[in-house]
């Protein structure tokens, strides 16, 4: 498959999040738990998100990945617990679409991760996965992961 790749500039994000450390194996546990936390408290403050949810990643250590999870909101807002007001930070970000299920984006990471070099970017060692779609409602085929670096 083919990805295309590209540079936006974002302004900075509002976003509600939970931060954790988690092994690769058990990400999509830690993932469908925090979406479901965030939004039940999102649904307690008469909120909603204003975009994908999404995952930041800032390392690729595959047993203890430490990742950020959460969804865009419109303005900042109250921290309950674990689950805190964050940004996703202003800037350059390259970016492409992997279409597919989660378990086979690498191509994707590996095809972008060349193209910021190739085109004289540096990475700033963050990732962002941005989940377009409903899982429960795409099949896995179709499932679209926006995935953004942002650079230096």
């Amino acid at each position: 498959m083919s990805h295309n790749c590209e540079v936006e500039e974002k302004k900075v994000q509002h976003a509600l999040s939970i931060r954790k450390i988690a092994s690769a194996q058990s990400l999509p546990q830690a993932l469908g738990e925090a979406y479901m936390r965030i939004m039940q408290y999102m649904g307690e403050l008469g909120e909603n998100p204003v975009g994908a949810p999404y995952t930041a990643y800032f390392n690729m250590d595959m047993q203890n990945l430490e990742v950020e999870i959460g969804f865009p909101v419109a303005t900042k807002l109250p921290e309950k617990g674990d689950i805190k007001p964050r940004e996703i930070p202003a800037g350059k970000y390259a970016s492409c679409i992997h279409t597919g299920p989660y378990n086979e984006i690498e191509p994707a990471y590996n095809t972008l991760t060349k193209w910021v070099d190739d085109n004289g970017y540096k990475p700033s060692g963050i990732a962002y996965e941005f989940y377009l779609n409903d899982p429960d409602k795409t099949p896995p085929n179709k499932l679209q992961t926006k995935i953004q670096f942002l650079l230096k």
